[in-house]
């Protein structure tokens, strides 16, 4: 008698469907955060199930973006990608500015900025770098990414220096500096995009297609000052290292896939161009929308976060200057995020205060 042949298809379809679809066992965390933030729980609960919950949250938005970048294309696709992408840290950031954390606000600005550059990027390179001996990547565009951070950082540094020139005695030409600067970030943001989607889209077009990102809930803004104090971490630190790390979750697993795909344009633009949303899109969007709610924000970010993300912005020019990666660049770039995250953790509250020394401006 013939041998029965093994239902190989259907252990494989199953094998899929469940590891496609494992992470949406953690929905339940949705209304167990809720719950918890209504209940007056302790806020450290509300904290992590909140950043549990944006995980499943994170993979939906994920697989809708690349759908809808298989459609309509590499270009509109890796747009999509970083909106969708940056879609919790607006409404987190929104939400901080209603509760008047400004601070944690900015933070969480500077940590997505520094996330996306250092670890989702240097993550990204490792993984790919081990399974691929080189990785290639339209050095054109990533050099036009990397000078439009520059661009930035320059953006985060003059508020900075203007405080530091004047002594803080300016007054509201300060508040007019970051209001102005925002405009100036916004339409350069806007001219990129007609310069990457129209003009020159095809160095954006990539290997393959694109895909993204995550959504937030209210409790776990809510949570971010009583858990910080829980824990004895400063706010600035929560902001930098912990939201932005949740903030970003699906953003880092999708770009790591990418490159191990060995589509290590896509996993670039992932990485830096969510960072250059961030710096260029949301930053000044936020300016506006303080201005509209009562509680204006304006761009002058501590010392240590300005020269940070300077740094950042150095680096990983210097990683796409040649168009090309290896594993030990995403050694190096994990190494440098590794660091910051170091010195942000054990430096004190009040040496982050701007204008809280004398004769600086951090």
């Amino acid at each position: 008698m013939p041998k029965r042949k093994r239902p190989v298809k259907r252990q494989t379809f199953t094998k899929d469907f469940l590891l496609e679809h494992a992470l949406d066992a953690l929905l339940v965390f949705i209304p167990l955060a809720v719950a918890l933030h209504y209940s007056h729980a302790p806020e450290i609960w509300t904290f992590v199930a909140s950043g549990v919950a944006i995980i499943p949250l994170a993979g939906w938005m994920g697989k809708a973006t690349e759908s809808l970048a298989e459609r309509l294309g590499a270009g509109i696709g890796g747009l999509l990608n970083a909106t969708f992408g940056n879609a919790a840290e607006m409404i987190i950031a929104f939400q901080g500015l209603r509760a008047g954390l400004s601070d944690v606000v900015k933070a969480s600005l500077t940590g997505s900025i520094l996330g996306n550059l250092l670890l989702v990027l240097g993550a990204s390179v490792l993984a790919g770098g081990l399974k691929h001996r080189s990785q290639k990547f339209n050095r054109t565009a990533a050099t036009m990414s990397a000078t439009l951070m520059a661009l930035s950082a320059i953006g985060l540094l003059m508020p900075a220096l203007f405080h530091w020139v004047t002594r803080g005695t300016a007054g509201r030409a300060e508040k007019n500096i970051s209001v102005e600067i925002s405009i100036v970030l916004f339409v350069t943001y806007v001219l990129s995009l007609i310069f990457a989607l129209g003009t020159h889209k095809d160095l954006y077009l990539g290997t393959s297609r694109p895909h993204e990102e995550a959504s937030s809930m209210r409790p776990r803004t809510a949570a971010i000052e009583p858990a910080s104090k829980s824990l004895g971490l400063t706010q600035i630190f929560v902001g930098v290292i912990a939201v932005a790390i949740i903030g970003n979750a699906a953003e880092h697993s999708t770009a790591i896939m990418m490159a191990l795909k060995n589509q290590m344009d896509l996993a670039y633009h992932i990485a830096v161009g969510s960072s250059m949303q961030i710096a260029l899109f949301v930053a000044p969007v936020l300016v506006f929308l303080s201005y509209a709610i009562g509680t204006p924000m304006d761009l002058l970010f501590t010392t240590f976060e300005v020269i940070t993300v300077g740094l950042a912005v150095a680096v990983v020019s210097l990683v796409a200057a040649d168009g090309e990666s290896n594993w030990m660049e995403g050694v190096l770039l994990l190494a440098v995020y590794v660091i910051f995250a170091i010195a942000f953790f054990f430096l004190p509250a009040d040496a982050l205060a701007v204008g809280a020394v004398p004769g600086t401006f951090g």
